[in-house]
């Protein structure tokens, strides 16, 4: 689903002085539009039916249609057995066209900068993302045996187990819903090294592509490393159960001792959140001059450092725009396999993700009335966050603005849910140095760049690298629940489609998944007062528009969807550039409207 809407195209500007000639990758002569046309519209059309067939025997309610026992020995040799061979030829021709769009030369950004004298200097350590580790299992009990050190997120085996043991997987994926911790009899840990990330399942890269241009410029091991960890933690719970920060600062000190140079940090979408929070603790632990004596500069790539908007209706009620613009079929199937009400409780149940919860509140989102990336001709504001169809009773009182939205969210949440969050984060403002400050002892308010501050390292170096131009989730309209089997009160009203509102949802600006504002704000002003930056870290900013290959499915070397820009050309040149310390000659590169919106927003300095 999210496959086809990659293809929408942003406003094609450029996204600064190239630094690399940017390569067609399937010249135009080799692309036999019609005939491949036809042929992929006949495989689709015939693999289509063959899954339509699979999935209504899959989901029907006979137990003699279909035993989930069978899958456990189930032969893909024996499915293609029974596929005609013209479409076997159809789909191996298929598949050789996606392959040339695809694979591009990963390593072509790499070895042009090498060519140009461009080597490896810094240590660079890469911080991954939400969800895009890997995790395996290390449980001994019965239970989890069968499992031991395979995956149980981020392989196909994750899709083989959640298939064919549900619950088992279910409980080895959540965490306590009291502790934040591993359940009784359960072990999960994240996956190690450089393959704990680079691919997510087999054939779809997140960090591959870095790597392999590191690699070009001669890094390796020994000079560069994935900070792993587990995302469904609670951030004080990482240190609390993995030492997570504990042992991220001692490889960094381990490598700028060996290599007398600081390290460069890399960090992806939550990872960036993970950074900040880094920062804290280890002034905390180590003392304010550390971040000066260690960190030359910190790359943050499509951070979402004031949240990810769609992950408050994840929590309220198991829906983002990914669930809201399926087919009554696809919805049918997805409620048997997993409810709604299941989502929510896999959601809550890793507090994680709640870290990215909207910060900021009113002052950032805006009111009953206004937002500050309101646009002209929008018949209605983003500042009411939650809108209800109708408002007659207290599961829908009416249009809620994000500060009341959280509110909303926590009162109707289970009371240990509403405990984690509060126990664990902090979505408010500090209007004044004092606050942020006495905030730096507030481990609650580490996440949140609107409450504390940036280190106190004069030479540290920021680089805001992120997408534009991908409509993304601005706001949502809610109507009650009409299932009375159902235990939830409020659902998205997917029936809603006008101009601004798509199955329910108003879409504004950003890279797909993170809202401009979020990822583009801190960046273009919030670090640029006072009381957020007091050592004078120097900002860099770069955005890449959201300009995709229509013949690539992942977006191609152009795009700048949240997280296939980890693949995008010029987002390599910048990393590899910084990581060589000539990070000097990136210059900024803004082309949204993010600094309008950033003087609309209702925070200023002292």
């Amino acid at each position: 689903m999210s496959f086809l809407r990659r293809r929408l195209v942003g406003d094609r500007r450029a996204d600064g002085p190239p630094k690399v000639e940017e390569v067609r990758l399937v010249p135009v002569s080799r692309i036999k539009a019609e005939r491949g046309h036809k042929r992929r519209t006949g495989l689709i059309f015939t693999l289509g039916g063959l899954f339509g067939l699979m999935a209504a025997a899959f989901f029907a309610n006979r137990a003699d249609v279909v035993s989930l026992e069978m899958l456990a020995d189930w032969n893909l040799d024996s499915f293609l057995d029974v596929i005609p061979a013209a479409i076997l030829r159809d789909a191996k021709d298929l598949q050789a066209h996606e392959r040339e769009a695809v694979n591009y030369d990963s390593f072509s950004v790499g070895l042009n900068l090498m060519a140009q004298g461009i080597q490896a200097h810094h240590p660079v350590v890469m911080v991954p993302g939400v969800i895009s580790t890997g995790l395996e299992s290390w449980g001994t009990s019965a239970e989890s045996r069968p499992y031991f050190r395979k995956r149980l997120w981020g392989s196909w085996g994750m899709m083989r187990a959640l298939i064919l043991d549900q619950a088992a997987w279910k409980r080895h994926i959540m965490l306590d819903k009291l502790t934040g911790l591993d359940p009784e009899g359960i072990k999960l840990r994240a996956a190690q090294g450089f393959d704990a990330s680079d691919f997510f399942v087999t054939g779809y890269w997140i960090w591959n592509k870095i790597v392999e241009n590191l690699a070009s410029i001669g890094y390796d091991p020994t000079n560069s490393f994935t900070a792993a960890y587990d995302w469904r933690l609670a951030y004080g719970n990482l240190e609390v159960r993995d030492h997570y920060f504990s042992r991220l600062m001692a490889y960094i000190e381990t490598t700028v001792r060996i290599s007398g140079r600081k390290a460069v940090l890399v960090s992806h979408s939550m990872g960036s959140q993970v950074v900040f929070y880094f920062f804290h603790w280890v002034e905390a632990q180590a003392g304010k001059s550390w971040v000066e004596e260690h960190i030359d500069s910190w790359i943050n790539i499509s951070g979402c450092m004031l949240g990810a908007l769609k992950g408050l209706p994840a929590v309220l009620s198991g829906e983002m725009r990914d669930t809201a613009q399926l087919s009554t079929f696809a919805v049918y199937g997805l409620e048997k396999f997993l409810s709604r009400e299941e989502r929510i409780e896999l959601f809550r149940a890793m507090p994680g993700i709640s870290s990215m919860l909207p910060k900021g509140g009113n002052a950032v989102w805006g009111n009953a009335t206004w937002a500050p990336d309101d646009r002209p001709g929008q018949e209605r504001s983003y500042g009411t966050f939650l809108n209800f169809k109708e408002s007659n009773s207290t599961q829908s009182p009416g249009n809620l603005t994000v500060d009341e939205s959280m509110a909303y969210l926590l009162d109707h949440s289970d009371s240990w849910y509403a405990d984690q969050v509060r126990r664990n984060y902090s979505h408010g403002l500090a209007h004044t140095s004092e606050e942020v400050e006495a905030n730096e002892k507030d481990a609650r308010k580490w996440i949140n760049p609107l409450e504390t501050r940036l280190p106190l390292a004069p030479s540290l170096k920021v680089y805001c690298f992120y997408g534009i131009n991908k409509p993304t989730e601005r706001s949502y309209w809610y109507r009650e629940a009409q299932d009375p089997l159902s235990a939830l009160n409020v659902t998205i009203d997917t029936g809603r489609t006008d101009k601004d509102v798509d199955h329910g949802i108003a879409l504004g600006e950003g890279d797909g998944t993170v809202s401009l504002l979020s990822a583009g704000y801190m960046c273009a002003k919030g670090w640029k007062l006072k009381r957020f930056n007091p050592a004078g870290v120097r900002l860099t900013v770069v955005e890449m528009a959201h300009e995709p290959d229509r013949f690539n499915p992942r977006g191609g070397p152009n795009t700048g969807e949240h997280v296939d820009i980890l693949g995008r050309q010029s987002l390599n040149d910048l990393i590899l550039r910084v990581a060589a310390g000539r990070g000097e000659e990136i210059e900024d590169a803004v082309f949204s409207d993010i600094n309008v919106y950033s003087e609309r927003v209702q925070i200023f300095e002292e």
